[in-house]
């Protein structure tokens, strides 16, 4: 049997891989594991984004933690990074966000969080496993009990306009809300920040979280942010953890550059915490460049946003993230938080008196492609024993030399292998990945 968590919660087709049942066992143990030693009766709260899929899985999952005995608190439609702020502004004891990011709306997945906010740890996640392992017999899914929060959206928007003192009167933004989380948050938050707000996909259904839109679907911002000749656009995933922007030329400004940025404004403040910044693996060369010659030290993880909190944590630094525009700035949050990373560059837009595409000028992208190959979901490590695979794989690191890098990873979230080639020669980068990928497809997805 697989790891039943990823590297971000645990993720499937609904109905499918995460059922009803699945999410109540999910809740009793997650209540059992997070709030076990406690005299009184425990407190968690429970986030979703817009999927259609949510209320089914909420209900399941508030009727397992109130058969611990535990009780849930409901905060409605919000951002994962909204959950972790109201589970230390409320004093909660852990709490669930219900999402699966930026996946199509048929995926859903459900995440804990512990009592300070932060995403569980593999250990505990193994403990959670354990006893959703062990639960047995006929479930009976009775109707929820579970309250109501209210003020949950008042009091995380609360929370990101104190995180500022920048007035942002003369900014015109466009925001590609991806009809999730964010859409009716987002807008209000700027807004009152003092920005001119454009605002596209914020019409959730149900059905289209994600779809043509949103950070993993950046061409419909490009054209608003040039078609109202905006200074900026920001593009939020489905539930508003990750951003992505797009500068007044219609030109991407990825995760890596906006990490950029603003740690190298962090830098010339003197609040840059021992003068470092963590990234992950799949970082572009180019940040190494521009972090050597900014005299600003790197440190490097896995992949996964979870591994670069846990780096952070570990030795004290203040900033990191990944590429996919996960930044953790931990002075404000204990996760990636979409909307407070779009306010934090705009700070620097505003302080510095530069237009968005000067500010991203300060890292040289390298060429790099991304390939994903589809394979069967228990074949995702076998990339590593396969012959042909492991043969095409050193041949190419040969090439490659010291003039770019070839990384393969198993997906956290979804049956695919990802492979990443980076190099100077864009076409002939393009060309392996390509080629690797559909070896690795072939291998481990028709057989």
């Amino acid at each position: 049997m697989s790891r039943l968590f990823g590297t971000d919660g645990v993720r499937g087709v609904v109905g499918k891989e995460l059922t009803r049942e699945l999410a109540y066992k999910l809740g009793l143990a997650g209540a059992r594991v997070l709030t076990k030693n406690q005299d009184y009766t425990p407190k968690i709260l429970i986030g979703c984004d817009t999927r259609e899929s949510c209320d089914m899985l909420m209900k399941a999952l508030v009727a397992g933690i109130e058969k611990e005995g535990a009780e849930a608190v409901i905060l409605g439609i919000i951002p994962t990074p909204a959950v972790a702020v109201l589970t230390r502004l409320y004093k909660a004891d852990a709490a669930v966000m219900i999402s699966a990011s930026h996946n199509p709306y048929e995926f859903n997945g459900i995440k804990f969080f512990d009592c300070n906010g932060y995403k569980l740890s593999d250990s505990i996640e193994d403990e959670i496993e354990q006893v959703v392992i062990s639960l047995s017999g006929k479930i009976e899914i009775e109707d929820p009990k579970a309250k109501v929060c209210e003020n949950a959206g008042h009091d995380y928007m609360k929370h990101l306009k104190s995180t500022t003192k920048a007035d942002f009167s003369g900014i015109s933004i466009v925001l590609d809300c991806a009809n999730g989380a964010s859409s009716k948050l987002a807008p209000i938050v700027f807004e009152e920040l003092g920005a001119k707000v454009t605002v596209i996909n914020n019409k959730p259904d149900g059905t289209n979280i994600n779809k043509d839109c949103g950070s993993t679907h950046i061409e419909g911002l490009k054209k608003e942010v040039l078609d109202k000749k905006a200074d900026i656009g920001f593009a939020f995933d489905g539930d508003a953890d990750r951003v992505l922007a797009v500068d007044e030329k219609g030109q991407m400004i990825d995760g890596d550059k906006i990490i950029a940025v603003i740690g190298n404004y962090m830098k010339s403040k003197g609040i840059l915490e021992k003068n470092t910044i963590v990234v992950t693996i799949m970082t572009n060369m180019g940040f190494d460049v521009m972090a050597e010659g900014k005299g600003i030290d790197v440190s490097k993880t896995r992949v996964g946003d979870r591994y670069v909190l846990e780096e952070m944590l570990k030795n004290g630094y203040s900033i990191g993230g990944e590429q996919s525009g996960h930044v953790i700035l931990l002075k404000y949050n204990t996760t990636g938080d979409g909307m407070l990373t779009a306010i934090k560059f705009l700070e620097v837009l505003i302080d510095e008196n530069k237009k968005a595409s000067e500010l991203s000028s300060v890292m040289e992208v390298y060429p790099q492609v991304l390939r994903n190959a589809r394979v069967k979901n228990e074949n995702k490590d076998k990339y590593l024993t396969d012959k042909v695979i492991k043969d095409m794989c050193e041949k190419l690191k040969c090439e490659l030399r010291t003039d770019g890098r070839l990384i393969i990873r198993p997906s956290g979230t979804e049956p695919l292998i990802r492979v990443m080639i980076e190099g100077k020669d864009k076409q002939y980068i393009e060309q392996k990945a390509s080629m690797l990928a559909k070896v690795i497809e072939d291998r481990l997805y028709c057989f």
